[in-house]
Parts: structure tokens; C-alpha cells; sequence
């Protein structure tokens, strides 16, 4: 009897990984001799628990993702018309003269000047010999960008999202404006893009980010597709950096914000700091980074305004409750902007050639 013990249980003393079954077997033959085993069987249910918490960490992770890219898709299947019908198809802020003061034409045309101030930003060239070819448009919508970048780069777009109501307008609009063969629309997961690596001269994120629940293996998506000498631009909402001292954000900003992620299908926020160490751990050139918020502040108010018109209230009624929800927290993405705990960032880069 000892000597078959002392044989079953020797892995416990060499490298080999003490799986369930030797686990289950060392504690059958142990069960006679109490005083000698006590403490190895301790261990191994030590191991046992361990192993099993981790296995339902890693399948509740998997199950929330899930439910969140399911969460995103439906809210955008629900809201993007309502919208498209009050803004337009550009479905992003819109870039303003600090303090200014505009009615509805001129935020559709502050949605263009956001695109052309973050291609600015980037260093884009109009010049023909250098201006971007192929484009990515990371959580398209219904494919605004695409098509202004199209239309603006003579290049070929390809948009992705998780809505199939939205990539089934992207196309139908890119089809009515004689773009189809310029842009195109697709489901994908942003986090797995459906595309080879090094295929595009521009990656294009407009406020996409906040949607990634690992914003590690976003930013790495984004490298990978880019091409050699590629731009990599990211327009998105961000906490506040912390400050030096400060070990994360406090309990009250916390809250701030998981009641918008709630709202509006967000995971965990970041901050801009986050983005830029991330572009650095990859290696990618000439990052820079600004906070935009100033550039942005007329839209929330103005947003709001248009929810509470006839035509707004009565979009939003028609739409369903995943709408009417986000609507109501427009109040809260203020009140972050006003206590300078919510930041409007550009992060851009270039992958080395």
C-alpha cells in the first residue's frame, strides 16, 4: 500500500502538471493515511478550486463579450435611422470654433470638417502621389467616412461593422451616390478584421474605440492591417489622464461612467495616456495625440435639442427602448465634459516601413 502511494503521487515532486484525473486518483489512494496526506491533498484542492475559478472567469469573459457585441449591434440596428433621418449619415460629432454657436445645417458641416481636421491632423497629403489608396473604416456606421474619403482620396474604402442594418445602408447609400465600386460594407468584428495583414494605406477609427472591450487587441488589429508607411487614426472618447499620483480614477467618476457605459453598450473606458502607450509598445512612428473636447462641446446640447422636437420625440418613441436609453444619457456625457472627467481625443501614427 505504501509503496503504490508513494508511486502515484511522485509527479507532485517532478514538473509534470498535476491534471484533474491524477488529482482525483492521488486522492482516492490517499484517503486511508490522513496524517501523511493531509497537506498534499490540501494543495491539490487548492489547485482543483483554482483551476476551476479560473475556467469560469475566462467563460464568463467570453460570455460577456457576447452579450456585448450583441448589445452594440442591436442599438445601432435601432438607432441608426432615427439618426440618419435628424443628422444625416455622418454618425460622429462634429468639429466647432471653440464657444460656437450653430444651427443643424452647420453641425452637418461641422461632421465634415471633422474629418478633414483629423486627416489634417495626421499629415494626410492631397498630393496624388501620396494620398491613401486603400482605406479601413473601423466601425463604419452607415459609412459616411468611407464614402467622403472615397470621394475626397479617389481611394477604395471598405467599412466594418456590427450591425447589419448598418452595413446594409452603407451599401445602398454608397450604391445611390455612384460609389460602389469605391466603398463597400461589411459585419465584422473589429477586434478580428477580416482582412490580410499590410493591406491598407489608411486605418480609420472614428469614434469606434469606446465600443472595444480589449483595447489592447483593438490597437493591435488596427497595426496589422495597416500597410508599411500606413496612417493609423483614432478618433474616440477617453477618460482623464491620471495624474502621477493617482493609482485609477475616483469612486464618484467611476460611477459617471459606468452609468453611460450602460447607456450606450461601453465597456471599461481608457484614457488617452493608455492609446499612446499602447501605439508605443507596438513600435509604431510619429504618434501624437490632442484632446479635441473644446472642438466638440456644441454637439451634445445640440443633440439634445433635436431629441426634444417633434420630429425627435417621435423618432425616438418609434425607435425602442435601447434608443430611448442612450438618449436619456446624453445628459450624463455633458455633465463628464463639464467636470473635465470625459476627453474628445485624436491618437494618430504611422506603422514603419
Amino acid at each position: 500500500m505504501t509503496t503504490t502511494t508513494t508511486a502515484t503521487c511522485s509527479y507532485l515532486h517532478t514538473c509534470q502538471p498535476p491534471t484533474i484525473q491524477r488529482l482525483r486518483t492521488c486522492q482516492t489512494r490517499h484517503r486511508f493515511l490522513p496524517r501523511t496526506c493531509a497537506p498534499v491533498s490540501r494543495r491539490l484542492k487548492l489547485v482543483v478550486v483554482a483551476a476551476a475559478a479560473e475556467t469560469t472567469r475566462t467563460m464568463k469573459a467570453a460570455e460577456d463579450g457576447v452579450l456585448l457585441k450583441k448589445g452594440i449591434a442591436e442599438f445601432y440596428d435601432e438607432s441608426s435611422g432615427v439618426w440618419e433621418d435628424i443628422w444625416g449619415d455622418h454618425m460622429h460629432h462634429g468639429f466647432y470654433d471653440p464657444d460656437s454657436t450653430v444651427d443643424v445645417s452647420g453641425h452637418r458641416a461641422a461632421q465634415i470638417r471633422m474629418i478633414d481636421e483629423a486627416l489634417r491632423f495626421a499629415g494626410l497629403s492631397e498630393d496624388p502621389t501620396k494620398r491613401p489608396k486603400s482605406v479601413v473604416d473601423v466601425g463604419c456606421g452607415i459609412g459616411g467616412s468611407s464614402r467622403y474619403i472615397a470621394s475626397k482620396f479617389g481611394a477604395k474604402c471598405q467599412g466594418i461593422t456590427l450591425s447589419p442594418v448598418q452595413a446594409q445602408r452603407a451599401n445602398a447609400l454608397a450604391a445611390a451616390q455612384g460609389l460602389s465600386d469605391k466603398a463597400s460594407f461589411q459585419v465584422a468584428d473589429a477586434l478580428e478584421q477580416p482582412f490580410p495583414d499590410g493591406q491598407f494605406d489608411l486605418v480609420w477609427s472614428m469614434e469606434s474605440g469606446e465600443h472595444m472591450p480589449d483595447k489592447a487587441k483593438f490597437v493591435n488589429e488596427l497595426a496589422r492591417v495597416a500597410a508599411p508607411g500606413g496612417t493609423i487614426i483614432i478618433v474616440t472618447w477617453c477618460h482623464r489622464d491620471l495624474a502621477p499620483t493617482e493609482e485609477s480614477l475616483q469612486p464618484w467618476e467611476k460611477e459617471l461612467l459606468n452609468k453611460i457605459c450602460d447607456s450606450f453598450y461601453l465597456p471599461a473606458w481608457c484614457s488617452t495616456a493608455e492609446y499612446v502607450k499602447l501605439l508605443q509598445s507596438l513600435s509604431l512612428q510619429d504618434i501624437k495625440a490632442e484632446d479635441w473636447s473644446q472642438h466638440v462641446a456644441p454637439f451634445w446640447p445640440a443633440v439634445i435639442r433635436s431629441a426634444l422636437t417633434w420630429k425627435g420625440l417621435t423618432s425616438l418613441l418609434r425607435s425602442g427602448w435601447k434608443t430611448i436609453k442612450g438618449a436619456l444619457a446624453m445628459p450624463l456625457m455633458i455633465e463628464g465634459f463639464k467636470k473635465d472627467l470625459i476627453k474628445f481625443a485624436i491618437i494618430t501614427c504611422r506603422k514603419p516601413e
